[in-house]
């Protein structure tokens, strides 16, 4: 507040207004998938803080990913959460997602702080802070990403101590400086921008220095800035503390080359290779607002042509020079990315932390075209021009709430409705899962059951407790399909409960599974083109019936991986065509119902003319031909092992049980067995001790419905 008081109200009055407004809305946002991991992060640190290893190195092997996440940012929130003895789950993420928000404002204070003291104007330090609070896809984030906004709000901080440090050029600023930029790294790898950087200017301090003493200066703030950077990068990761040299080496390998990708959809065509030479520059150009991207192209601009006309001034000029270091910390990391083929996902997510230079890049441009223009009135039409911009972007944040993570902006159609669903991937994150959640409680029609969304989401979590009891009240499977993004049911309207769009898009669609049982019916008198574990018929519109009779409720556990080969293989995504064909997955938990003993599915295939469609099941399920050989092998073949209301045979090599008579639609058998071997050491080592192997039967893994009986190998 300090730093504040010279330059007036307007920035606190500001911040004011986003605080009441994120208040205002804070209870509208969903949860991430990501999220509940990211507390694991934390418990995992605060759990290896507490009792060394426990928790996260055991038997010599790293339990989970966590331990590589630095924990800066997660340990505070969890620390804040256990302080005030949050144990509901909506009070857990509300408050995460509180402490988040408030964490993007301090991004726009130190915007805000930064720009004034690049232009020592308060009107274009102001417009600044707007500019980079006003992104809609990152207010959105803000209250659910607790890792890429995090990042975004320390490399702003950085650059702000960067600038801090070059113009007071102490060692306490030095060093401060370096504890922003550790703790930048802590939380993502690619604060290494900021640690090259940084030495590479001081080194060109040095370079130009006029004598000895200007030169001890600079090696003495640089082995500062070098030591606290180091001590912050350490103290919030526990994990590097046994081992410092030796498990930094391996969390830098392990996160630079991170295994986890993401099967989207980027520009029509779907899947997890995609050309990073135009992925991110197209993703960050068409979810920004507009007239930013205009004023950081007229401020690069403005900063490169300064540097080209008087290049000793842009070396030794502090504001000039920083001005290319904002053109740096913008360009080189798109750059590696695309030179590296890093994998970036989720649109350009990964890479948040770009607005920071951008915002004031934007800002510099703004200061370039006001002094340029001589006139009064073209200088307050600039001005004016700035606010028209940031209005706009305000209500365009308005129209589409809660979605501003679906924002798009008039550089591609967002006006013909399901444009965008069929070209970019949309809510990513199902967020909009929660939208559809409410709905159902104040719908007459509630689902029986909610497991679908309690597996593949956690928007439940976030819910008034008695929201949540209300849907576990209920008898049976889902009734209900909930749907995401291009996977979004374009069914006809009447055979749609709900559908939830963003622009005219849909992003997720509500439909009883009662519309199924048609699935079903259309089936009658049809043979199938695949008679496997599920009969597979081809409907009338392209789409793939899945039907079983009878079928228990424990098959809707396993999920269809069909295999599509095109007519003509230049329909195929570029980055498929060498396979010669596409592969698509569908949870039948999702897909599926079940009505009496007989279970029903649909699923889509791509629009272009197929020539062939292989399936395949997951986890792997018995074909009923299958079944009947296990059957007959095991009565014929087999030796009986043990007798009870399931009977055990050892058949060669494969244990087998049936289960006869067994109702399809009661609770799915599991069954474990003990085997003896004749010798102990034929075991494996660590079993030998125990004498024995147990063997665990899953039908729902394992298993067919073979007449009135069951039958698992």
């Amino acid at each position: 507040m300090k730093a504040l008081a010279p330059h007036g109200g307007g920035a606190i009055l500001a911040l004011a207004l986003f605080l009441v407004a994120g208040l205002a809305v804070l209870d509208d946002y969903g949860v991430t998938w990501d999220e509940a991991p990211q507390r694991l992060t934390a418990e995992y640190n605060l759990d290896y803080i507490l009792r060394a290893d426990s928790g996260i190195v055991e038997h010599g092997r790293i339990q989970a990913h966590n331990v590589f996440y630095g924990a800066a940012f997660e340990l505070p929130l969890l620390l804040v959460e256990r302080a005030f003895g949050l144990q509901d789950s909506r009070g857990v993420y509300l408050t995460r997602h509180l402490l988040t928000y408030l964490f993007f404002l301090v991004g726009g204070l130190f915007a805000y702080l930064l720009a004034a003291r690049l232009f020592r104007a308060r009107l274009l330090a102001l417009i600044a802070m707007l500019i980079f609070l006003l992104h809609p896809r990152l207010y959105a984030h803000a209250f659910f990403n607790s890792k890429d906004i995090p990042f975004l709000i320390m490399f702003i901080a950085a650059l702000y101590l960067t600038h801090r440090a070059f113009r007071r050029d102490t060692l306490r600023a030095f060093a401060l400086l370096g504890v922003g930029v550790g703790v930048l790294i802590n939380l993502r790898i690619m604060g290494v921008v900021l640690l090259a950087a940084i030495p590479a200017l001081r080194a060109l301090d040095f370079a130009v220095a006029q004598d000895w003493a200007e030169r001890k200066r600079v090696i003495l703030t640089a082995g500062a800035f070098a030591l606290t950077a180091a001590l912050a990068v350490y103290a919030p990761l526990p994990y590097l503390w046994a081992d410092p040299l030796g498990r930094a080496v391996e969390w830098w390998t392990t996160l630079s080359d991170h295994s986890v990708s993401a099967y989207e959809l980027f520009r029509g065509l779907r899947g997890q290779s995609v050309d990073f030479l135009e992925y991110i520059p197209v993703w960050f150009s068409i979810t920004s607002p507009p007239f930013t991207l205009f004023l950081s192209l007229i401020g690069a601009g403005a900063v490169l042509l300064g540097a080209v006309r008087a290049p000793r001034v842009a070396i030794r000029s502090g504001n000039s020079r920083f001005g290319l270091l904002l053109i740096g910390c913008a360009a080189a990391p798109v750059a590696a990315a695309i030179l590296l083929d890093a994998n970036v996902y989720n649109g350009w997510r990964h890479l948040y932390f770009l607005w920071a230079p951008f915002a004031l890049l934007a800002a510099v441009g703004l200061a370039a075209l006001i002094r340029a223009l001589v006139r009064t009135r073209l200088r307050a039409a600039a001005y004016g021009a700035a606010g028209a911009g940031a209005a706009a972007t305000l209500i365009s944040m308005a129209l589409i709430h809660p979605n501003q993570q679906d924002y798009f902006n008039a550089l591609v159609d967002r006006v013909t409705p399901e444009r965008l669903r069929t070209q970019y991937e949309l809510d990513y994150w199902n967020l909009s899962m929660r939208q559809a959640l409410e709905w159902l409680l104040e719908s007459e029609s509630r689902p029986n059951g909610i497991s679908t969304a309690r597996r593949l989401f956690h928007e439940l979590d976030v819910l008034p407790k008695a929201d949540r009891e209300k849907f576990s009240q209920g008898e049976g499977l889902d009734a209900f399909i909930l749907m995401r993004g291009f996977e979004a049911s374009l069914r006809p309207d009447e055979l749609v409960l709900r559908r939830f769009q963003v622009y005219g898009n849909t992003v997720l669609t509500i439909e009883p599974k009662t519309n199924l049982q048609a699935v079903y019916d259309a089936t009658a008198g049809r043979e199938p083109f695949i008679d496997s574990v599920f009969d597979l018929h081809l409907l009338d519109d392209g789409g793939i019936a899945l039907v079983k009779q009878p079928c228990a409720p424990s098959f809707l556990r396993t999920r269809v991986v069909a295999r599509a080969t095109p007519v003509n293989p230049n329909d195929l995504p570029p980055q498929r065509r060498d396979k010669g064909f596409e592969t698509q997955q569908w949870p039948l938990d999702v897909y599926g119902a079940v009505f009496d003993d007989k279970c029903a599915a649909f699923i889509s295939l791509p629009n272009y003319p197929i020539a062939e469609v292989r399936a395949m099941w997951s986890p792997e399920l018995m074909s009923d031909a299958e079944g009947k050989e296990a059957m007959r092998r095991a009565r014929e073949e087999g030796r009986l092992l043990a007798r009870a209301d399931r009977n055990v045979y050892l058949a060669g090599n494969d244990l087998v049980y049936i289960q006869e008579p067994c109702d399809p639609m009661e609770t799915e058998p599991v069954f474990y067995m003990d085997v003896v071997p004749e010798r102990v050491a034929d075991l494996p080592e660590d079993l030998r001790k125990r004498g024995y192997e147990r063997r665990r039967f899953d039908f729902y893994r394992q298993g067919a419905f073979v007449g009135e009986a069951c039958v698992a190998a």
